[in-house]
């Protein structure tokens, strides 16, 4: 058995798989990584557009991973070095009573999230990368924990 086929084990604890777990189980997890698979192979033209100017750590050396997953959320862009979340939202988006409590939830684990529309996307793109970019410089690096700290928690004080 592989490591990666022992991390899918559906009698492994929640918090198995380096760390990475957000106290989800195994299959909830394939689950997720699935779905936001088949989000990253059928991207929208507003989502294809940003991406063909993120990819690559073309906006300020920043590098970003799109359809991430954060526990039981998928988010459009992530910056993991910023902690910042980027959502294109269309016409047909849901609430923004439910936004801003997704929003809210992601800020409790240090991330930040900047929304903007198709419509921005796709007429004003460098307007869009611009304000990116300024609030990328704004915000500090985030730190994350070492995902295997020594016993001992060498190395948790800076």
């Amino acid at each position: 058995m592989t490591p990666r086929d022992d991390d899918r084990r559906l009698d492994s604890p929640p918090l198995q798989g380096r760390g990475r777990g957000w106290g989800l189980s195994a299959s909830t997890i394939d689950r997720m990584h699935g779905r936001a698979s088949a989000m990253r192979h059928n991207p929208t033209e507003p989502e294809k557009r940003l991406w063909s100017r993120l990819s690559q750590s073309q906006l300020g050396g920043f590098k970003f991973r799109r359809q991430a997953t954060i526990g039981m959320v998928i988010v459009d862009f992530l910056c993991p070095q910023k902690g910042m979340i980027v959502e294109v939202d269309g016409h047909t988006h849901g609430d923004a009573a439910s936004d801003e409590r997704r929003d809210a939830a992601l800020a409790v684990l240090g991330f930040r999230t900047v929304r903007f529309t198709n419509t921005d996307v796709m007429q004003n793109i460098e307007g869009v990368l611009a304000r990116l970019l300024d609030e990328l410089r704004a915000l500090p690096d985030r730190r994350t924990p070492h995902p295997n700290p020594s016993p001992e928690g060498e190395g948790l004080e800076r």
